[in-house]
């Protein structure tokens, strides 16, 4: 896969992290796409250095879209828990 489909599918994960954690962001929407980015890098990254599944060129790969959810997901919770009260 490309950067570009990275960031696509980055993108469509922090919207599904978004659909499955709602509630008000920190960052809003632009903070949370950017989370969705950096959530799909690094579950990619952890995927395939430690779980020992190769990243594929596949952009339809489930394992793919799984961890990159995944890694959205925890950083977006992440994110919340640091900076959660700062838009009230």
């Amino acid at each position: 896969m490309t950067i570009i489909s990275w960031i696509i599918l980055g993108l469509l994960a922090g919207a599904i992290a978004k659909f499955l954690l709602p509630g008000r962001d920190p960052g809003g929407l632009i903070g949370t796409t950017l989370i969705g980015v950096a959530g799909a890098f690094i579950g990619g990254w952890i995927s395939a250095r430690w779980m020992d599944h190769p990243i594929t060129k596949d952009f339809y790969d489930g394992a793919t879209w799984a961890a990159a959810i995944g890694g959205s997901l925890v950083l977006l919770i992440a994110y919340r828990l640091l900076f959660g009260n700062s838009r009230n």
